[in-house]
């Protein structure tokens, strides 16, 4: 017989938002259990190794502005799992304190997940309302029975999931959903021959052309060997997301020559981020999507809430626990 979990709360995705949310409901006492289609943890904080070479190839940085998550940084650099990058790019005004994951942004991800119970590399093909309960059916032919749901994946994909089953969302919310827009992002891991030209503390953002970002995995700490993540602007990664992942990552290359000095690629992975990063957000944390309605607790979280940063993505995970704890 398939397994049934029966948790107090599912929650859909195992990113920054879930893993937050998760640890603020298991503290209240809910039990939870996370379910993620990828088979690591952090959703877009993402770590690949090519040989030697290792990469943040998601998210790069974060930074702290909110009292709770300024504590929360300082206790993973307590933790070992976060270090300060830098302040500011060379000529450049100081800013808030970048700081990245150690050794990668994922080192963040697998801390957060300690103690929850998180099952990975499955889908959640459906879900449906059975009475006073969520019933959501997994690829892998198990099903979960929870009193609540949380659902951090991006918007487009979770308005999929709520449309396939049947879901009725209250029309001002269906409004403010649609209204969220992402960018897409070609990511490009390639492994060099020698050092960049890539001035400390080695990452560049940049305003023109096919190229957003720029990093130096060795400088940053991360790689043992030379090797850079490029991005791909907005408008580039859209134009080619679907095309030859070859061809577009060897475009970005050559864009980047300026930025490589004498080094040569060796070597070169590249990743297609559709829901890289949301340009058009809601103004609040997070959405209880059940408020006022017949459905059992359901909120929606992510950095499509409250703001498209690492902190927000946190954020959102935290008041979308608050908002489920509450909910009857």
């Amino acid at each position: 017989m398939p397994n049934t979990h029966n948790p107090d709360v599912l929650i859909i995705g195992a990113g920054l938002a879930g893993l937050s949310a998760a640890n603020d409901l298991q503290q209240a006492g809910h039990s939870v259990l996370v379910v993620d289609k990828g088979r690591g943890l952090g959703g877009r904080l993402a770590g690949r190794r090519i040989g030697e070479a290792t990469f943040d190839h998601g998210a790069q940085f974060m930074t702290a502005r909110e009292t709770r998550f300024k504590a929360a940084v300082a206790s993973w650099i307590t933790a070992g799992v976060a270090a300060e990058w830098y302040s500011s790019y060379p000529g450049q005004p100081n800013g808030h304190p970048r700081y990245r994951g150690v050794p990668t942004m994922t080192a963040i991800a697998k801390h957060l997940a300690i103690g929850l119970e998180i099952l990975r590399g499955i889908r959640v093909d459906n879900i449906s309302q059975q009475g006073s309960e969520w019933l959501a059916n997994l690829d892998n032919g198990e099903t979960v029975i929870a009193k609540k749901l949380l659902i951090t994946s991006p918007v487009p994909q979770t308005l999929d999931l709520l449309n396939e089953g049947n879901i009725q969302i209250p029309d001002d919310k269906q409004a403010r959903l649609d209204r969220i827009d992402y960018e897409s992002c070609i990511a490009v891991m390639a492994v060099l021959d020698g050092p960049t030209a890539i001035a400390a503390p080695g990452a560049m953002a940049l305003d023109d052309g096919p190229i957003a970002w720029i990093s130096d995995n060795l400088q940053k700490g991360v790689s043992a060997i030379p090797a850079v993540t490029i991005h791909g602007s907005g408008v580039f990664s859209a134009q080619h997301l679907d095309d030859d992942r070859m061809e577009i990552g060897q475009q970005l290359i050559d864009a980047a020559k300026p930025y490589l000095g004498d080094a040569k690629v060796t070597e070169f992975q590249v990743h297609g981020w559709r829901y890289s990063k949301p340009t058009v957000v809601d103004d609040a944390a997070c959405m209880l999507l059940s408020e006022s309605t017949d459905l059992p607790p359901l909120a929606l979280a992510g950095d499509a809430f409250a703001g498209p940063r690492f902190e927000g993505a946190v954020q959102s995970g935290w008041a979308a626990a608050k908002a489920l704890i509450s909910a009857t």
